[in-house]
């Protein structure tokens, strides 16, 4: 296996280490709280301090990726998190927690280091299908949901924590030896990427995607291992298997999500992804029993992990030259959305004494995001269509069925000296010749009317005065009725070439 082709595999394993330390502390919670007492708001604020710095480290990580590349990258976050995991096999007190907790956020903000650099080793056809097996390194939340409480039985917590610096101290030694030396280098400014992307509307409306989608994921594995032992009285195995389940199927919907961007239109994916979530959202604002409990959950594993592997798929799309700092800037939204939920949830249970509103917050926010969907699908026709006009080297005139102009596009003007604001509201017979007479455009217009369309040559008139050949056709518009609306016309000049017809004929 050479060295770009492995560098896949090697990510992958890499962000599955990465995320396994990053969700220690919600994963042996249930014994953590035995042995260091704290009130519900300060237990979930230590599950959910991780979720922080691992939010808002994605933005210049990725930014750092697209600079040193991603063995440099790997590398460093690995042996930096030995520090916090250290911390906290020692700690014996709440402030321990914190401190040890926020800075072992590096292993959640190392998500961006792949996302960024992946795509340069594959076409753009296959960065949705790449990033989505990449997104198996959610494996690692799995990892530590189903494995630690099971060690943690048996050794401790403090022990079981101490176990991840050896696979932090292996993992970085392979990243440094393993990793490409060559990879690609974007040297671009932070400050151009930054004011070249923040204006971008699809930027932040992906960040709000991601947001839910990827928040979703992280919020339920932060608050669910405890919240099922405390409501549902599970074992604390029992509670971190279920967890585990929620986390596998996630993970394994995430490369199917981006498989599924590359096969069809992305934003119709995520319309069934926003419909499930907010669908899922409301059946658990009812407080429902174990089993639609269970579905409910499994549903937003489902829709999320899909999310998370389609959204990505669009961010290459969008931005090829700042892929960096998008792509850090997206996970970092996605981040903050696992980190805010959980202490959200607390604090309105801690007033109403239930979830409900909670859910019920999520549901709204999906469906708002199911519409904001609809509205980029069809905001991305109308920019394709609008693309196809400004981009096409014929001149394009559109009228309504009076013959009014309507639009025309930048060759138009260029063919024929008249600027868009001169001809709007105008007839198209300004630029008549006199050449043709008035029974050549009845019989044009008859063609129109029975066939939907006319071509042939015609002779018109520049501003300059200039008259020239035209290569001319004119087609009816319909609606979704079949009625027509409005007429397109798509010319070229052909003055030149119809000279060089007419002089080869002649030296023939």
């Amino acid at each position: 296996m050479n060295v770009k082709s492995r560098q896949l595999p090697l990510q992958t394993i890499s962000l599955v280490l990465g995320f396994a330390v990053w969700v220690i502390l919600s994963s042996l919670m249930p014994y953590i709280k035995d042995e260091i007492k704290m009130t519900s708001g300060q237990l979930t604020l230590v599950t959910a301090i991780p979720v922080l710095l691992g939010s808002v480290l994605r933005v210049p990580i990725g930014y750092w990726t697209n600079r040193f590349g991603a063995r440099k990258l790997f590398t460093i976050s690995f042996i930096l998190a030995l520090a916090p995991v250290f911390w906290l096999s020692q700690a014996d007190s709440f402030q321990d927690l914190i401190i040890g907790g926020f800075f072992l956020g590096i292993g959640g903000a190392v998500f961006s280091v792949g996302v960024t650099s992946l795509p340069k080793y594959y076409p753009k056809e296959r960065h949705g299908f790449v990033n989505g097996i990449y997104g198996i390194g959610n494996l690692g939340t799995a990892v530590s949901t189903f494995g630690a409480p099971v060690v943690a039985n048996q050794i401790g917590w403090s022990k079981t924590v101490l176990i991840y610096s050896i696979l932090l101290v292996v993992m970085a030694a392979l990243s440094f030896l393993l990793g490409d030396k060559n990879e690609p280098k974007v040297n671009t400014p932070l400050g151009k990427q930054i004011k070249d992307v923040y204006r971008n509307s699809k930027l932040w409306l992906l960040c709000l995607f991601y947001f839910i989608t990827f928040g979703s994921f992280v919020a339920f594995t932060v608050y669910l291992p405890n919240f099922l032992v405390s409501h549902f009285e599970l074992s604390k195995v029992d509670a971190g298997m279920r967890v585990g389940g929620f986390i596998l199927l996630a993970t394994a919907m995430r490369p199917v999500g981006g498989w599924l961007g590359d096969k069809f239109n992305p934003f119709k994916i995520l319309m069934v992804v926003f419909t499930g979530l907010t669908i899922a959202a409301i059946i658990l604002s009812f407080a429902p029993d174990m089993t639609w409990y269970t579905v409910g959950c499994l549903t937003i594993a489902f829709c999320a992990g899909t999310g998370n592997g389609t959204i990505f798929k669009l961010v290459p799309l969008y931005f090829t030259k700042q892929a960096g700092i998008a792509n850090g800037l997206i996970s970092a939204f996605g981040g903050l959305g696992g980190f805010f939920p959980p202490l959200m949830l607390t604090m309105l249970f801690n007033i109403t004494g239930h979830y409900a509103i909670g859910f019920m917050a999520l549901a709204l926010v999906a469906l708002a995001s199911m519409i904001l969907v609809f509205f980029l699908f069809y905001q991305e026709k109308l920019s394709l269509a609008q693309r196809v006009i400004d981009y096409t080297r014929e001149g394009i005139i559109i009228t309504d069925l009076k013959g009014r102009i309507m639009r025309v596009n930048t060759s138009f003007s260029r063919l024929t000296g008249y600027t868009e604001e001169e001809v709007i509201g105008k007839n198209p017979s300004i630029l008549k010749s006199g050449i043709q007479d008035s029974n050549f455009y009845k019989q044009m217009w008859r063609e129109i009317k029975e066939i939907g369309f006319w071509q042939g040559q015609i002779w018109n008139r520049k501003k300059n005065g200039e008259i020239y050949a035209e290569w001319l056709t004119i087609s009816a518009v319909r609606n979704e009725t079949g009625e027509v609306v409005h007429y397109a016309a798509l010319f070229s000049d052909i003055t030149k070439q119809r000279e060089k017809w007419i002089g080869s004929g002649q030296n023939a």
